[in-house]
């Protein structure tokens, strides 16, 4: 972390030669756990920020983006609510998100690092806003596939706030043909699996295109959307996986329909932003149409 005379700054580094720089005003921890590093700190622009691998996960001013974007197009199309299963998702945002549908009657969580958990519920209290202490809430701290190949429940929804599978990402062995049918598995009829799936921007989105190209082997429906998160500095990318229903093609009365029975008022999500989310460009379509590698 370069210092100037005033501020220490985290700098990311999205490619060699792009770089995003934010000053830091606090280091409220800066270690490494079993599986990575860890930080977390505070900012002038997007206050405190989780970073895992120097890799941003998310930012108190704008994390809301990225999670109702990755939980409410799903929950919306989805059958049944009452189960919802969720890979990844350490902070407890994901997990709040599922918990403002008052038609779940159990979300469990399943996070490999557990000092991901400890330190967002001493640092980060606001992205959970009370949800591990909700009855409805099932916390694991294990590895996924491990508790895939072991459970036997089924979930209406399946959602994966997993890092990306880099070749040195903890994450990486929870994306192959295995694991998705796996995942599959878990998923009752006309349930929906959705993931955080990479980058989408002009430069960088080929990650989001190979995901996308290997879960079309495994389900009749995979549709991508993607929305710009300004902490990641970029458009970040999501697929939603059914073989009953094409969660681009919600109605706006569905969607509001949906909306409206959530405790709370959204930040981002509505039918308008449903339309704007499934509305992909044209290098992002040819992209994700074209033959090429896959997992």
């Amino acid at each position: 972390m370069p210092k100037t005379e005033r501020w220490q700054w985290y700098v990311e580094e999205s490619a060699p030669t792009e770089q995003h720089h934010h000053a830091i005003e606090r280091v409220y921890f800066s270690g490494r756990s079993p599986f990575q590093q860890i930080a977390v700190v505070e900012t002038p622009v997007y206050g405190k920020m989780l970073i895992l691998d120097g890799d941003t996960q998310s930012s108190q001013g704008d994390e809301r983006i990225y999670h109702e974007a990755l939980v409410h197009p799903a929950m919306a199309a989805a059958d049944d609510r009452a189960e919802v299963l969720i890979l990844g998702g350490g902070e407890g945002a994901t997990l709040r998100e599922v918990l403002r549908h008052p038609g779940v009657a159990r979300a469990t969580m399943v996070d490999i690092d557990g000092m991901v958990i400890d330190l967002s519920k001493q640092y980060l209290p606001e992205w959970s806003a009370g949800a591990f202490d909700d009855p409805r809430a099932r916390t694991i701290v294990g590895d996924a596939l491990a508790f895939m190949r072991e459970d036997r429940d089924r979930y209406g929804v399946v959602i994966s706030d997993l890092t990306e599978p880099l070749e040195d990402s903890p994450s990486n062995p929870l994306f192959n043909d295995d694991v998705f049918r796996l995942i599959k598995a878990r998923l009752t009829d006309g349930g929906v699996y959705v993931l955080q799936a990479s980058t989408a921007a002009f430069h960088n989105a080929s990650l989001h295109a190979k995901m996308a190209r290997t879960l079309r082997r495994h389900y009749a429906h995979v549709a991508s959307f993607f929305t710009h998160v300004p902490a990641f500095d970029t458009d970040w990318a999501f697929l939603a996986c059914s073989d009953r229903v094409d969660v681009a093609g919600l109605t706006d009365a569905a969607v509001d329909a949906y909306c409206a029975q959530l405790r709370g008022e959204n930040f981002f999500y509505d039918a308008e932003t449903h339309r704007r989310l499934f509305a992909l460009p044209r290098y992002l379509r040819r992209m994700l149409t074209a033959t090429g590698e896959t997992f």
